[in-house]
């Protein structure tokens, strides 16, 4: 069931988005070589903790998962595109990192994700993390009223196909408000014109996700979590937490 919410709950969100974006950017100056992810994971909790919030990451469990999720943020290295759990893994000098993160604050959600390099940058890593963002600022672009559901997902689709990568297939964005993952879907591919009517009051967690080999497919890791590109090549992963509004969009978790 698709929620609008009220210019206030907007207000309101956005207070919950400053918090994520105040996460991933302490979490992102953390980053360097030799630093753990799960040290990752301990800056982004004091970032909630110190801010009051909660995470909606924690001891999440959607039915694919053999486990409740162990920490507040995504921490996904190189060919890991999503939901890799942070571990002791050292950050080592060239690694592409994407960062999944969110946030609850007074009852609701936020949402976002970054993807960056630590150390010296791959070119090719470099153009792949900038397609992500281009292909992002797409889909926000998109996300006008009288728009559609499709127009977003055409966006971002154009961008991704268009610079030659693979979108894992059946991933992307979703409805966000009182929980992390409302309705409707917002696919990373699809048709102009198609799908649900934009209105007011109607907040997106808009994600793109990228595989630099060019395939759409991935597998599941040991840990029942982390998904893997096929073909063993780096994925990158850009989100917003996104209000559509009579003035055009809002991004609720800008700093």
């Amino acid at each position: 069931m698709v929620q609008l919410k009220t210019d206030s709950s907007i207000e309101a969100m956005r207070e919950t988005g400053r918090v994520v974006a105040q996460l991933l950017t302490a979490v992102r100056e953390a980053a360097a070589v030799g630093v753990s992810l799960l040290e990752l994971d301990e800056v982004a909790r004091g970032v909630l903790r110190d801010a009051g919030a909660g995470s909606p990451f924690l001891n999440y469990r959607p039915h694919f998962a053999p486990t409740p999720f162990p920490a507040v943020i995504c921490a996904s290295v190189n060919d890991a595109i999503v939901h890799g759990i942070p571990t002791g893994y050292r950050l080592r000098d060239g690694d592409l990192v994407s960062i999944d993160a969110g946030a609850i604050l007074d009852g609701w959600a936020g949402d976002s994700a970054i993807s960056f390099t630590v150390g010296r940058a791959r070119p090719a890593d470099t153009r792949l993390i900038d397609t992500a963002y281009a292909a992002l600022d797409a889909g926000i672009a998109a996300a006008v009223v009288g728009n559609r559901i499709g127009d977003i997902a055409h966006a971002i689709g154009t961008v991704c196909r268009g610079a030659g990568y693979g979108i894992p297939e059946g991933f992307g964005g979703h409805g966000i408000g009182r929980q992390m993952h409302e309705d409707p879907g917002v696919p990373n591919e699809g048709r102009p014109g198609r799908g649900m009517p934009l209105r007011h009051g109607l907040v997106l967690a808009i994600e793109p996700m990228l595989i630099a080999g060019g395939g759409d497919f991935f597998h599941p890791d040991r840990d029942g979590w982390t998904l893997r590109t096929n073909d063993g090549s780096r994925a990158a992963h850009a989100e917003h937490t996104v209000a559509i509004t009579d003035s055009g969009p809002r991004i609720l978790t800008a700093l």
